[in-house]
């Protein structure tokens, strides 16, 4: 019981002094100054160390125009502890509130040259003129200070953020990059501060100028070439980011670390060409001791097929030399699970650009049935080589192999692809209503891709099947989308021909259309399927295929007709006129993309 008394005895005041403190701010926030006043006078001479309720009961006496009382009250503080110069810019800040603009100078000229040699004290007083919006004077106390205390770099950092609220963006940079110079732990914080604050070219251009004369100037500090690096890649500036790091991973006798990241950075961005470069400079420089190697030998691969088959622009020639580098990168390393992603590649090559899908099967067979290989590893090529089979025609071997991927990865995101390649398996083959009835179900699926495709089959047979008592049109228009799926285009179009013929003005028309313009575009024939796109979009706007095409041929003019305008004019009236669409979020970003918005 005693010990609980005194306890209590222990916390009650501290209990008390929190409700008065709540009480006061309350009283400030209100405009209630007199009663505000008199709770800051009594907190403040409770705690004479505590400048908040000082400072609070200046202001709240100020807000009363009570002048006299707080210059009183100024003197008798001074008298006392005449050291605090923080209490000539109470001073000062009185007369200013007067309009008395010299006396107020004066007073604050004499904080400043009052300023004792301690550190704790230049900041108290740098942050009261901070407080006041005074920055120059801030600046002045800051500088001063230095002096005082011998350290030109003590207080760089606050002088950047001064600098920073003035507007004034080179000498905010010098004196970051003075603060870092004596503070390498700093770079993080100050690569924060720097994308913040620096958005225009010309700072930019002020930052790396800096960077470059500070580099000249001190080549042992490492964090300026770092920095340097960071703002390239900031610019997308990655051949500029790799001289830099190269320079590094040379002069720290690093192993290729800084580099691969660097490398990948690019790769995702789709700067593949610094990507490889990078990649093959850790080959090549560095060699097989480097734990990167392999991995950049990989990677270094993986951006040169991305390159051609991302960039659209390919030969015969350049996916042989591709298929040939693969090939090298399988004899040097050897075909086990270590490798079998890169297996499934050169196996998708085959299938999807060079057209040998018996070479394809044959890689997935053998790859597959690697001793330990990784299940989700085995799961995609398992996928990839049931496409292969449903390609040649083997439609039971195809679903087969869907259906194991199914049962091994239930609710994962494979499971839900494989799921969702079954139910187009039996869409193609004119199982509409179990189709449709698989696709009810993904369209809950977590992912979005396949969420939304399932939706949009669901939807076209539902909008389709019965519309005929034989559901011989939406056959006809599966058996043609199964030929596409199988790369025989000729034949496609012939089916979709027959599907016109014998059912005119159908409402598969805008389908039909949309059919032929993705095979057009597999072969590359981008104005025809330009033009099948326009019909859609012309002769069919409330159907279900309005959408798609909009987006479509946005994308067509964007990456291959080379006419941004319209591309921009098409994903804009995607997402006003079919803001509904699930491709709205996706045109909304892009058109602010390519108007230029920093996204």
């Amino acid at each position: 019981m005693r010990f609980f008394i005194i306890i209590v005895a222990f916390i009650f005041p501290f209990f008390i002094n929190a409700q008065s403190s709540k009480l006061a701010q309350q009283y400030y926030q209100d405009g209630e100054y007199e009663k505000a006043a008199a709770m800051y006078q009594k907190l403040s001479d409770q705690h004479k160390n505590n400048d908040f309720y000082f400072d609070r009961f200046i202001e709240s006496l100020l807000m009363l125009e009570d002048y006299t009382k707080v210059e009183d009250i100024i003197k008798k503080r001074l008298k006392e502890n005449p050291k605090n110069v923080k209490l000539y810019v109470t001073y000062g800040n009185l007369y200013e509130r007067q309009f008395m603009d010299a006396e107020a100078t004066e007073q604050y000229q004499k904080a400043i040259k009052k300023l004792p040699a301690d550190r704790f004290a230049i900041t108290k007083l740098a942050s009261a003129f901070t407080t006041l919006t005074k920055y120059e004077m801030a600046i002045e106390t800051y500088e001063r200070g230095s002096d005082l205390i011998n350290d030109k770099e003590i207080f760089a950092y606050n002088l950047a953020e001064l600098y920073r609220r003035k507007g004034d963006v080179p000498k905010m940079i010098t004196n970051y990059l003075n603060s870092l110079e004596s503070n390498p732990n700093r770079l993080n914080s100050i690569k924060s501060q720097f994308t913040r604050y620096i958005r225009e070219q010309e700072d930019f251009d002020e930052l790396q100028a800096q960077l470059y004369e500070r580099i000249q100037t001190n080549r042992d500090n490492v964090q300026f070439p770092e920095l340097l690096t960071w703002l390239f890649i900031q610019q997308k500036d990655y051949r500029g980011a790799f001289r830099q790091v190269k320079a590094l991973d040379r002069r720290l006798g690093e192993n290729g670390g800084r580099i691969n990241r660097l490398a990948q950075i690019a790769a995702n961005d789709g700067d593949y060409d610094s990507a490889i470069m990078a990649y093959d400079y850790i080959v090549e420089e560095k060699g097989p001791i480097s734990t990167y190697y392999v991995e950049a030998k990989e990677e270094s691969l993986r951006a040169r097929r991305n390159k051609l088959i991302l960039g659209f622009e390919y030969t015969e020639v350049d996916l042989r030399a591709l298929e040939a580098a693969y090939e090298s990168f399988l004899a040097e390393f050897g075909r086990d699970r270590r490798t079998a992603s890169m297996v499934s590649e050169l196996a998708d090559l085959e299938a999807l650009y060079l057209n040998d899908i018996e070479k394809a099967i044959s890689l997935l067979e053998e790859m597959i049935n690697y001793p330990a290989v990784d299940p989700k590893v085995q799961a995609f090529g398992k996928l990839s080589l049931g496409d292969y089979y449903l390609i040649s025609g083997e439609r039971w071997e195809a679903t087969l192999l869907y259906s194991q991927v199914d049962k091994a990865f239930g609710e994962d995101l494979l499971g839900h692809e494989a799921r969702y390649k079954n139910a187009k398996l039996s869409y193609f083959f004119g199982d509409f209503q179990w189709a449709q009835a698989q696709f009810d179900v993904l369209k809950a699926s977590t992912s979005k891709l396949i969420a939304n495709d399932a939706l949009d089959l669901s939807v076209f047979i539902m909008d389709n099947m019965g519309l005929d008592t034989t559901e011989a049109s939406l056959k006809l228009y599966s058996d043609a989308e199964l030929l596409i799926f199988r790369n025989k285009y000729e034949e496609a179009f012939t089916k979709l021909d027959t599907l016109v013929q014998r059912f005119p003005e159908h409402t598969l028309e805008d389908d039909v259309y949309y059919a032929k313009a993705q095979i057009f575009k597999r072969q590359r024939e981008y104005q025809k399927a330009e033009e099948m796109y326009n019909k859609i979009i012309e002769n069919f706007p409330e159907e279900i295929r309005a959408d798609n095409s909009l987006y479509e041929l946005a994308e067509l003019y964007e990456l291959h007709l080379g006419d941004l305008e319209k591309a921009k004019e098409l994903y804009q009236t995607l997402f006003i006129d079919y803001s509904g669409s699930t491709f709205a979020v996706e045109a909304r970003k892009k058109f602010r993309k390519l108007r230029g918005d920093d996204i």
